[in-house]
């Protein structure tokens, strides 16, 4: 895929790319941290058709939502001659318990049977963490399991 980058003088960086179906989506970056989300004009990418405005938070959110579908995507084509193991996504909320606390303190494996596999984080992937890994508000967990067991590995992750 080939992803276009402009300097915007005085104002940031534009990147973006042509999509499948014809249209061209990016991302503005302002001198000033801010983040914009954008789709142009496939003929004119100067012509702004929609502008999204996204704080950090909401831009990181974006960024483990879009990388974690990718992965569970992967890991669940992988997963599809075994009978019974589902791949799945699990967002760690403000109010979780397990904010800002060591994921082992959540014994998501112990109770559950469930591998917590990867951990999206501001748009980085951390692959296999370990229980001293500390999990944070806006992490999106990528987990492997049976049905019930992922099941189960919610309800922990939101209730406690």
């Amino acid at each position: 895929m080939n992803v276009d980058e402009t300097d915007l003088p005085g104002f940031g960086v534009r990147k973006d790319f042509m999509t499948q179906s014809g249209r061209r989506l990016g991302v503005v970056t302002h001198r000033d941290g801010e983040t914009e989300l954008i789709v142009s004009a496939w003929d004119d990418p100067d012509t702004c058709q929609a502008s999204i405005p996204l704080t950090g938070e909401e831009a990181t959110t974006l960024g483990n939502l879009l990388g974690g579908q990718r992965i569970v995507m992967q890991l669940a084509e992988e997963h599809r001659d075994l009978p019974g193991i589902s791949t799945r996504q699990f967002h760690i909320g403000a109010e979780s318990p397990f904010r800002d606390q060591p994921m082992g303190k959540a014994q998501i494996r112990t109770r559950t049977s469930v591998s917590i596999v990867a951990i999206m984080r501001e748009g980085e992937v951390l692959a296999s963490p370990g229980p001293d890994v500390v999990l944070r508000a806006g992490d999106l967990i990528v987990a492997v399991g049976t049905q019930d067991g992922l099941d189960q590995a919610a309800r922990i992750l939101r209730n406690g």
